[in-house]
C-alpha cells in the first residue's frame, strides 16, 4: 500500500481540518485539486492522505480516486472521515508527496492501551523532538 502526505494549508489546528472537510463533504465528494497525477496513482486508491500539521503527521483521509478536471488538472477523492494517527514529525512541502506504508504513523483511537493517558498536544511535542 502507498499513501500521499499533504499540508493542511490554513488550518491551525486538527479540530479546524476536520470541520473543513465535513463543510465540503456537504458539497459533494471532497476533492483536492493538483497539478499532476501521481505516477504511481493506482497503488494509492484505497489507500490514505496524510495531514501535514504544524509540521506533524496528524490524520488521514481515505484515498477514493483520482478524476480530470475541467481546467485540466487532477482531482484526488477522498472520504469525509479524518482519523487522527498518532502524531509524527515531518517536514512542510509543496504539493503532496509518496508515504510508504512502513513509514506510516498508527491511528490514535480513545482507549488505545499504549499512550491513553497523554494528551495529544503532549504526544506531539515528543514526536517533534524525536523521543515518540
Amino acid at each position: 500500500m502507498l499513501y500521499l502526505t499533504k499540508v493542511a494549508f490554513g488550518c491551525d489546528s486538527l479540530e479546524f481540518l476536520t470541520a473543513r472537510i465535513a463543510a465540503r463533504a456537504e458539497m459533494g465528494p471532497v476533492r483536492l485539486t493538483t497539478r499532476y497525477r501521481p505516477k504511481r496513482y493506482e497503488e494509492l486508491i484505497g489507500g490514505s492522505l496524510f495531514w501535514i500539521l504544524k509540521h506533524k503527521l496528524v490524520a488521514r483521509s481515505e484515498i477514493l480516486g483520482f478524476a480530470d478536471s475541467e481546467d485540466g488538472r487532477i482531482d484526488i477523492m477522498i472520504g469525509s472521515e479524518v482519523i487522527p494517527v498518532r502524531p509524527m514529525p515531518r517536514r512542510a512541502h509543496q504539493g503532496w508527496r509518496y508515504l510508504e506504508a512502513d513509514a506510516a504513523p498508527p491511528d490514535w483511537r480513545p482507549g488505545d492501551t499504549e499512550g491513553d493517558e497523554m494528551p495529544a498536544a503532549l504526544a506531539g511535542e515528543l514526536a517533534a523532538m524525536g523521543l515518540l
